[in-house]
């Protein structure tokens, strides 16, 4: 069946961006989309969907429990809300309630980003309460623990490459502040591609997102101790409901997660063979110069990095690559500084080479 775009008055759209959620993720394969199919025909009890799913991930995963959730900002909300409650039903009923005192989440004043929507909003609707740690530009054990006080509930870590990345404590140094003081620690590693790191550092609860590095449905995964887990379930009967995910994704992503750990990311190598002819076209272009770069968090994932001269700034050259139908979206984190990027993981060779002509009637 193909989907008539003019109809719904839609441009298509090439993501040269990455794995954003403003352009729906990431492209899901047909063994993916052949579970959602048969979730999408079938009828399950869908409590024991969730626990069997939970426990069959966990195994893959090499963890007590984890618990599909609709997105990776829902499993935030969601697991700050666990830590609160701590299993108590009437909190589940009540999140807000002011029975409860313990609601501080302590994190790294660096971490409190916005990735489309602020961290602390997430927290908040978790029903915590943010205490930032540390500096913008560092925050060390330290300073992480001098925040705790007794109304303290977790310590929470986000590892993105949207936080500040030089003088952090790691994972496991902030493992380490959690356990010597009894709380739990709730790493958000959305976008990270090791599945199996963050629990094995110490961390309680961590946090990905289903449709990035996985390349599911949407939906997002919380793994981790099995209190926690269960205590993360229980939010289903409160905040939890209306982030509720549908039986389709739930096998659509326990697909996905399993021809993951399978098969893998696309290397670092095959990224960067598969940019050389397009960075060698981008510099034949008038007042461009393109070259490939690593991504500032240090995963490994290449760009081309596009520095822009010229009669032309980048914010200009951005704006007219989404002007046409198919626009063409990029990274614009640097545009500030003359220069775009160009994620290639959902980019194949003929869209690439759609891009290049483009640059080229935009530049001359």
């Amino acid at each position: 069946m193909t989907i008539n775009l003019d109809k719904l008055g839609l441009k298509e759209v090439i993501n040269a961006s990455g794995r954003m959620t403003i352009l729906g993720v990431s492209k899901v394969s047909e063994a993916v989309m052949e579970a959602q199919r048969f979730g999408g025909e079938h009828f399950f009890e869908m409590a024991d969907l969730s626990e069997k799913t939970g426990a069959y991930i966990a195994k893959l995963l090499e963890v007590e429990d984890t618990q599909i959730v609709s997105s990776a900002s829902a499993g935030i909300a969601q697991s700050v809300a666990a830590v609160i409650g701590q299993g108590d039903v009437y909190h589940a009923y009540h999140p807000y309630t002011d029975r409860i005192k313990k609601r501080e989440i302590i994190l790294p004043k660096g971490h409190n980003v916005d990735y489309g929507t602020p961290v602390e909003v997430m927290v908040e609707q978790g029903g915590g309460q943010v205490v930032e740690a540390g500096y913008a530009n560092m925050c060390s054990a330290d300073h992480l623990e001098m925040m705790i006080t007794e109304n303290t509930a977790a310590i929470l870590y986000i590892k993105s490459h949207h936080t500040v990345q030089k003088s952090m404590l790691s994972v496991a140094e902030a493992a380490a502040v959690a356990k010597r003081n009894q709380l739990p620690l709730i790493v958000d590693a959305a976008a990270e591609e090791d599945l199996f790191f963050y629990s094995k550092a110490g961390a309680d609860l961590v946090i990905y997102s289903g449709a990035k590095a996985i390349e599911g449905p949407s939906a997002g995964l919380v793994i981790g101790k099995k209190d926690k887990i269960e205590w993360v379930r229980l939010q289903g009967k409160g905040i939890g409901r209306a982030m509720k995910i549908g039986k389709d994704n739930i096998l659509g992503f326990t697909q996905a997660i399993e021809d993951y750990l399978k098969n893998g990311s696309e290397s670092g190598d095959s990224m960067q063979a598969r940019l050389e002819p397009f960075i060698e076209a981008v510099n034949q272009i008038k007042d461009l110069t393109a070259k490939s770069v690593q991504d500032g968090a240090g995963r490994d994932i290449y760009r081309a990095s596009v520095h822009v001269s010229g009669n032309h700034t980048a914010q200009e050259v951005i704006a007219k690559l989404k002007e046409e139908s198919p626009a063409v979206y990029t990274r614009e984190y640097q545009a500030n500084n003359g220069i775009i990027e160009f994620d290639i993981r959902s980019v194949n060779a003929q869209e690439m080479a759609m891009i290049v002509t483009r640059l080229r009637a935009i530049m001359e």
